[in-house]
């Protein structure tokens, strides 16, 4: 940064700016946000969990449980206390500036339906994302994603093909399965050619991306237990 006009002089060359809040735009601005929540949640009886540093949790006397997890400045909450998520979307909106966008549909390309019965949580709309991408909307459909008895492995006389190509569309993949198991053999097969991919192992990728098209809406079903937890709510 730059001294603004007129704190120039001689004796203060070595002095810089001291920022009281942190910037968007500056390479630590995402960790000082996050700092800053993260204290924050903390001040509010809230632990960070040790498996995933972005997941705070909060137990109450009653047994019930609080989660919240935040990714970038986007924030879902959800448990099965009802008045600790009130309280607490009251008390972030007094230390940030927040939006309650209520019940959570869509986040980071998963979509998010309730019912009586259940979630259900599905990728639909990034399938299509996926077939757009890749030139596939089109194609001929199949009813499995990789030949059942297949024999790929490493296949040193066949043509290579592009690799950071191959790498990103095997990574969307493996984001995809988190909602897809019917797909996590298959694309754990292929991603483990991701060092040097050639035309036979793309052609399995296609093979996987043909059979989405056919079954664009599969997803997981979380079935309501005896008792039912609140849905998510999603705040930024």
């Amino acid at each position: 940064m730059d001294i603004p006009p007129g704190h120039e002089s001689i004796v203060e060359k070595r002095k810089v700016c001291k920022l009281k809040k942190s910037l968007y735009g500056l390479k630590q601005s995402p960790r000082a946000w996050f700092g800053r929540f993260t204290q924050a949640m903390r001040k509010n009886g809230y632990h960070q969990s040790q498996s995933d540093h972005t997941l705070f949790l909060k137990h109450s006397l009653n047994g019930k449980i609080t989660a919240l997890i935040v990714y970038v400045d986007d924030i879902v909450m959800t448990g099965n206390d009802n008045v600790e998520i009130s309280r607490l979307k009251t008390y972030l909106a007094k230390e940030f500036e927040i939006k309650d966008l209520g019940v959570l549909r869509y986040f980071l390309g998963i979509e998010v339906a309730r019912s009586n019965q259940g979630i259900f949580m599905s990728q639909r709309k990034y399938v299509l994302d996926l077939l757009t991408e890749t030139g596939m909307l089109a194609c001929k459909p199949t009813d499995t994603p990789i030949e059942q008895n297949h024999r790929l492995g490493d296949n040193s006389d066949d043509t290579p093909v592009d690799r950071e190509r191959y790498q990103r569309l095997v990574g969307k993949l493996i984001y995809l399965s988190h909602t897809r198991p019917d797909i996590a053999y298959d694309v754990s097969v292929v991603s483990q050619f991701m060092h040097n991919p050639c035309k036979t192992y793309m052609e399995a990728v296609y093979s996987i991306l043909r059979y989405l098209k056919s079954a664009l809406g599969k997803g997981l079903f979380l079935r309501t237990e005896e008792y039912c937890i609140p849905p998510p709510y999603m705040s930024y």
